[in-house]
């Protein structure tokens, strides 16, 4: 089992940039991949961003794509979302996620919130016009 705690969320205006952290706790970080999600009151949770075990492959929702970062440190047990370029629109609740399903190390985690296992609690951003 592991534990995820999300950081790093805030306040931005539009065009800025934040940094969010997931830590993980346990010894088999390396051995889950990694899902980033995030979540607006009355939508379902959106897919933002995957890792694999590894931290070589990554995965991206198009809305995100070119301007959110996704990055692993596999011995501080700890996922990375880097997001540059914010807009109004990505104002939203984010979670890390772990899935344990992935077998390979070089395959990012699913774009499917129902595939994984473990989540943090979330931590919100807002982007101001």
């Amino acid at each position: 089992q592991v534990q995820l705690v999300e950081s790093g969320g805030g306040l931005v205006q539009a065009g800025g940039s934040l940094r969010l952290s997931c830590a993980a706790s346990g010894r088999t970080f390396s051995s889950y991949a990694m899902g980033w999600f995030r979540q607006v009151p009355g939508k379902e949770r959106e897919f933002v961003a995957a890792i694999s075990k590894s931290g070589g492959n990554t995965d991206y929702a198009d809305s995100v794509r070119g301007r959110f970062t996704t990055s692993r440190d596999n011995v501080k047990n700890t996922v990375y979302l880097q997001m540059s370029s914010l807009k109004p629109e990505d104002t939203a609740v984010y979670y890390c996620a772990a899935d344990r399903n992935v077998r390979s190390m070089a395959v990012p985690g699913s774009i499917r919130q129902y595939d994984y296992d473990y989540w943090g609690q979330g931590t919100q951003v807002t982007v101001s016009s």
